[in-house]
């Protein structure tokens, strides 16, 4: 329990997202992703053609990937392919992992419709991603970057500390999107 005052959220509390679904508070480290429901709900009330996000969510991409390879959770393979060619396009590449429906039982809440957390110590990134895509209608393709956002060592265009990981290689998605054009 992280309670800084009175109204601090604490494991076991449910809130209400503005999708309207009820998440009980598993850990109140796992905040962002409480956050991001929020934000990916309004988004897609426009029906965008495409729905994108980027965020430091979970160590556990950093685990299995490093800091150097954002992990890319997509329900479109046709967008995650333009994604993919886009990073390799951009020399900062990505690594699919899949939204396996076999975990989604893992965010099971006896009191909520769904938990903050998983309820097993492992794929923490998977889901976390499966969590979010709660969020977003099937109908809407979607694109989930776990991103690390750092620099750990100096590279040509690209010094040591904050970087803004993904972003050329979305750009790039989105110029092609927009315009047609291979990476």
């Amino acid at each position: 329990e992280n309670s800084v005052s009175g109204t601090a959220m604490r494991p076991g509390d449910i809130v209400r997202t503005r999708a309207g679904k009820t998440v009980e508070i598993g850990n109140t480290d796992a905040e962002g992703r409480l956050v991001l429901c929020d934000l990916l709900s309004e988004a897609a009330e426009a029906a965008p053609t495409w729905l994108l996000d980027a965020a430091t969510l979970t160590g556990a991409a950093r685990v299995a990937l490093g800091p150097d390879l954002p992990a890319l959770f997509c329900t479109h393979d046709s967008l995650a392919q333009t994604l993919l060619r886009c990073a390799q396009a951009a020399h900062e590449p990505f690594w699919r992992l899949p939204l396996h429906a076999g975990y989604q039982s893992w965010l099971d809440s006896p009191v909520a419709d769904l938990c903050n957390v998983s309820s097993k110590p492992h794929a923490g990134a998977i889901t976390a991603a499966l969590f979010l895509q709660q969020f977003v209608p099937a109908t809407i393709p979607w694109a989930h970057l776990d991103v690390y956002g750092w620099n750990d060592n100096a590279r040509p265009g690209r010094p040591e500390g904050g970087e803004a990981q993904g972003l050329r290689a979305l750009l790039g998605a989105l110029e092609v999107h927009a315009y047609g054009e291979s990476p």
